[in-house]
């Protein structure tokens, strides 16, 4: 059995944080670090393409692949399904790959009973009025959608202490410095 797996990162945050920004510069910036493509049930957003940003397929095949166990890890969100098929992460990690989970926190405890190994971080704002301002700042959601995003970051950010790290995305390049310092701090096996 090799000692040396990948390892599992799961990083969380409320929406509007920078999560996504924050992983596409730790994917640049780690070697042999992978992406694990979560699947939803949701329409794609502009830019977005199916097998890089999500796997876009329906409710019943979602459905079909929970029957089957294909999921590390789903929930429902906004009358929207997501997961993380559990195949592409054992198999990464079996390859000596970092994989990258961007994933919610009820997601994450999922992955941690089954991963008890996975390095756990949250990402928060500096203030909940710095939320406010980047969820207005997309443009992609109205203020019924953007309050109904605001209750859930409450709820993902009073579940930090179950994290191993929080970093607060105050400044994105020290965001990314802190958490690759904590990545290398875990391969030496320090805490």
């Amino acid at each position: 059995m090799n000692n040396h797996k990948g390892t599992l990162i799961v990083i969380s945050g409320p929406s509007g944080v920078g999560k996504g920004t924050v992983v596409n510069m730790l994917l640049q910036r780690l070697k042999d670090a992978v992406l694990s493509v979560s699947c939803t049930t949701r329409a794609p957003r502009e830019g977005e393409k199916n097998g890089k940003s999500y796997f876009f397929i329906s409710k019943e095949t979602f459905l079909k692949m929970i029957d089957e166990g294909g999921f590390l890890e789903y929930s429902n969100h906004f009358e929207n399904y997501y997961g993380t098929p559990r195949f592409f992460v054992e198999q990464k990690l079996e390859e000596d790959k970092d994989v990258i989970l961007e994933i919610d926190v009820d997601g994450a405890a999922n992955v941690k009973k089954q991963f008890p190994d996975a390095l756990l971080l949250m990402i928060t704002p500096p203030s909940r009025e710095e939320l406010v301002r980047r969820l207005k700042l997309r443009g992609t959601e109205d203020e019924v959608l953007i309050e109904q995003r605001l209750r859930r970051a409450d709820y993902e950010m009073s579940r930090s202490n179950f994290y191993d790290y929080t970093v607060i995305n105050d400044d994105l390049e020290q965001t990314v410095e802190n958490i690759l310092k904590i990545v290398e701090n875990r391969r030496k096996g320090i805490k």
